[in-house]
């Protein structure tokens, strides 16, 4: 009787309950707003980044296709998250079905992924354009960098794909009620009421996996970078080579800092309060789509130039 009744909640996939920000019901409108305009800029910003590149053959070079896989994604990842984290703090639609839930909890974790495999990217095309600068163009050629791309995708669609299939194998005995305003994959383990220690184990490995490689390939790319600019005579040209590199460093900064802390709070931070780790785990999915383009743009000159055209703005 007891397998047929926990058989039957394994089929049952009950819709969950996203309650926002715990703690802060009575000012979600007030959150619900700087998160929209975080929102409006992602979509705006991204929109007009890969418009841009599109439109200038001078732009097709490895550095500005590498920024649109990332302006791509970044529109993904507020499009994910925003939609229905608005619909939550602003107009109080807290329900989401099973399904929904877990596509949404891929699509954030998926792409999440990826931009970190775009960074890892960029932190490549950097080394390759300072000290190979005769080579760049030859060894980052259009079909690398479109196999790049497609193994960014590849490894985001693996790696994440089991999250779903694993949670599907769970079954809820009682509270559905989810902590965030989206999907989070560890906030709904824990409303689980079977053994959840597969789910747990992936979830740690490939965190580990992506971030811990994908630093670790940013920082030999940075190491290597350092040392053929400081054999560089001349601080003037020191200088001009590391500022290539600002805009990627501040990108970097702005998607990994709120990323670990995120992970790092969510599961250790037993006594930093919940609304602020719910608070920084959406603002961790908005606003790297948000400033990556305001960043590139104000320290690109090729791109700031192009949107002063666009908006008849003459330097």
């Amino acid at each position: 009787m007891m397998a047929l009744s926990n058989s039957s909640l394994r089929l049952a996939q009950p819709s969950f309950f996203l309650v926002g920000i715990p703690g802060l019901e009575e000012c979600q409108h007030w959150i619900a707003l700087p998160l929209g305009v975080l929102f409006v800029l992602a979509l705006v910003g991204n929109v007009t980044i890969l418009f841009i590149i599109w439109t200038d053959p001078s732009l097709h070079q490895p550095m500005y296709l590498f920024l649109a896989m990332l302006a791509t994604i970044d529109l993904v990842l507020a499009s994910s998250t925003a939609p229905k984290a608005l619909a939550v703090l602003l107009v109080h639609v807290h329900a989401i079905g099973h399904t929904e839930c877990l596509i949404q909890m891929f699509f954030i974790h998926a792409f999440s992924s990826m931009e970190s495999g775009v960074l890892v990217a960029m932190a490549l095309d950097r080394y390759v354009a300072i000290c190979y600068p005769l080579h760049h163009s030859t060894i980052l050629h259009p079909e690398v960098i479109g196999r790049i791309g497609v193994a960014v995708l590849v490894r985001g669609l693996l790696l994440l794909t089991p999250f779903p299939i694993l949670l599907r194998r769970l079954f809820f005995c009682a509270s559905t009620t989810i902590g965030h305003a989206y999907c989070e994959h560890m906030a709904v383990v824990k409303l689980a009421c079977s053994d959840t220690t597969v789910n747990r184990a992936y979830g740690l490995a490939v965190a580990l996996l992506v971030v811990g490689l994908d630093v670790l390939a940013i920082g030999v790319s940075y190491a290597l970078i350092l040392h053929a600019v400081l054999k560089v005579p001349g601080g003037e040209a020191r200088l001009k080579a590391f500022s290539t590199c600002g805009s990627h460093v501040c990108v970097i900064l702005i998607f990994y800092v709120p990323g670990i802390f995120s992970f790092l709070t969510h599961r250790f931070g037993q006594h930093v309060p919940h609304h602020i780790h719910v608070l920084l785990a959406t603002l961790y999915l908005l606003v790297p789509p948000a400033l990556n383009p305001l960043v590139y743009g104000v320290k690109t000159r090729q791109i700031r130039d192009r949107v002063l055209r666009i908006f008849y703005i003459k330097t």
